[in-house]
Parts: C-alpha cells; structure tokens; sequence
C-alpha cells in the first residue's frame, strides 16, 4: 500500500516527505476494522512531543483523520458492519499513513459517517471539532451569556471553535491578522466584534474592555502568545498578544485556555491570576489517545462533531479537495503553516 510519511533527518530545519509503497497490510484483529479510504486530512505533525512521548520512528505516517467505508471487521467488532460508512482520527503510535487506500484500525477510534456529510467535510472538521470541545467544554464550560476571545478566528480550528461557542448562546470576540480573514469572518457568522491587528490601529485589551463594559472576558482561547518584547521576537510572533495582555483581560473567574506549550508565567503574573481566581490551561488534543480512560467520552465528542457537522451548525474552512499526487506539496505547506484553509486529499 502506497501511503506519505514524513522522514526524519539529521537537520531540525529540514522536513522531507516521501511516498513509500508498504508490501503488506497489518493483520485484521479481533477488535479491528479494515477501512477503505475516501478522503484524508492533512495536520502538522508535532515532531517534539513524538519525541518526548519516545513515539518517533525513522519514516512517520502522515495523515490520521480518515473517512472510508468499512471493508471488513474482526470477530469482536461490535460498532460496525460491512459497508459502514465511517470517519475518525488514527492515534499517535499508528504504523499505517491516512494516505494508504486501505488501513486496518481498532473500532474504538471510528464512528459512524452521517449519510449527508461528505468524506472531505468529515476530514476536515473532526480534528478541529475535538479541539474545540476540549477547550470549549472540558478545559473551560462555555454556556449564555459567557463572553468568549478566540483569537485568529479565520483559522481553520478558529472557525470550528466560533461555531461551538455562538452555538452554545455565548458572545464572541475574534481577532484577525489580514482583510482576507475579516471577510471570511463577516460571512460567516455575526460576531460581537472582530478586531483587526494587521494594521495596528486597534488595541486589544482597550477593545476586549470596552466591549465587556472593562469587566474583561470569561474565556480566552489563543493562537500563541508574545512571551518577550516585540524587539525579541519573530515578525509572526510580534502579531501575537503578550501574554500579560491576556491576563489583563481575564475576567473575575476567568479561563485561559493556551496553544502555546514553552508559556512562562512570573510570579506578578501568577498573583494577577490568583487576585481574579483565574484559571489557565494547556490545550492538548492527544490527551484522548494517550489513555484509554476516558475513551467513551471522546467517542461521544467525535459522534456529536459529526451531528452538528451533519445539521449544519459546523461549516469548516476548507480548501477544495486535491488529488493523493499532490498530497505531498501540501503537507510541506501545512507543517510550515503556510495553508489557510484546512487541506484535504481526496482518494
């Protein structure tokens, strides 16, 4: 089976991904299903916590969000059925790349494809709908009248989490970094402001405390924090909040919900946080997969990420479809954060 893998080299700076042509299939056992791939998401692979998790290999695969139909399943299969229509995303330690035409998985990993949604839709929201829940609904609890800060909104996982949070009757902030994104934002749903910082004419904290009435926001969900000054960091990371920003704009009983996994809070700011009886966690979606604990719970988040996907509720950024030849040039540009829109191959 031809699938992409992503090759380790010597050079940090360097990524390579090839195909290779895989001779035989695993063996189908009791409790595992053999799916025939339809269409496959592509998401950067987090080459440093494979590392810490002692998970690397010489050749990863790439591509774990799948949908398919069921070819096969084992004598203890009890979910499925042959020519089950199903989507999920392949755990960490998976030997198989999403890109392979067919693969062999344990059930507890899949959930049903509703009839009306397409293979490329399922691919390209069940990631960023697990995400979303996990910081919306277990790292944070979303609910009325709750004021929600999702910064970069126009972003794939962005969108999906504006979506849970307006769904579930919250008001929502969003901050953009170019025209392109106000205008998807704009379509999309009304906001309660969305705050442009491609230009610098608008201050965060002043628009976050003017739109609150200065009594600050309930929950942050960020895309990356300023740990420095501007003068210390990147051009991309001078566009992003200092993290004493986001606590300044925390209210009373406030969550902060972060993407960024090197935050270092200082003891002034750690006082700041207990003086509001704030909260900040660490958004990390693998969590799921890491541990068989909580297995049914995340079974029910990606069976309900499909529910509101099939009643319209999620609509995904997504890019148009391409080809498995093609698959290659867009994971480049996926793992240097080059694409927009969520890239998905279509089989």
């Amino acid at each position: 089976m031809k699938g992409l893998y992503w090759q380790q080299t010597s050079s940090a700076e360097e990524t390579k991904f090839v195909f290779l042509e895989k001779d035989n299939l695993a063996v189908l056992k009791d409790n595992c299903v053999k799916v025939q791939v339809k269409a496959c998401g592509l998401t950067s692979i987090d080459t440093k916590l494979l590392s810490e998790i002692k998970m690397e290999k010489e050749f990863q695969p790439v591509g774990r969000e799948i949908a398919g139909v069921v070819l096969e399943i084992g004598k203890k299969v009890s979910f499925f059925q042959p020519h089950d229509e199903v989507v999920g995303i392949l755990p960490l330690d998976s030997e198989e790349s999403g890109l392979c035409e067919v693969i062999v998985i344990h059930e507890h990993y899949l959930v049903h494809k509703p009839e009306k949604v397409s293979g490329p839709e399922a691919v390209g929201t069940i990631r960023d709908g697990v995400r979303a829940y996990t910081a919306l609904h277990y790292l944070s609890y979303v609910s009325p009248e709750k004021t929600v800060l999702i910064m970069d909104g126009a972003s794939p996982f962005g969108t999906i989490a504006i979506q849970l949070a307006q769904h579930r009757g919250a008001k929502v902030i969003s901050t953009v970094f170019s025209l392109e994104d106000k205008q998807h934002l704009e379509k999309l749903l009304p906001l309660a402001r969305i705050i442009d910082e491609s230009n610098g004419k608008y201050d965060l904290t002043e628009s976050c405390l003017e739109e609150t009435g200065g009594l600050g926001v309930d929950i942050i969900l960020d895309a990356g924090v300023r740990l420095y000054s501007k003068e210390n960091e990147t051009t991309s990371q001078q566009l992003l909040p200092h993290k004493h920003d986001i606590i300044t704009l925390l209210s009373a009983g406030g969550h902060w919900v972060t993407t960024e996994e090197n935050l270092q809070l200082d003891p002034p700011d750690i006082r700041c946080l207990f003086l509001k009886g704030a909260t900040v966690s660490f958004l990390n979606e693998e969590v799921w997969n890491l541990s068989n604990l909580k297995q049914g719970k995340y079974l029910c988040i990606l069976e309900d990420v499909m529910e509101k996907l099939s009643s319209g509720i999620f609509r995904p950024y997504l890019d148009e479809p391409i080809p498995l030849y093609e698959a290659k040039v867009a994971m480049e540009m996926v793992q240097k954060n080059q694409a927009r829109k969520k890239q998905v191959v279509q089989l």
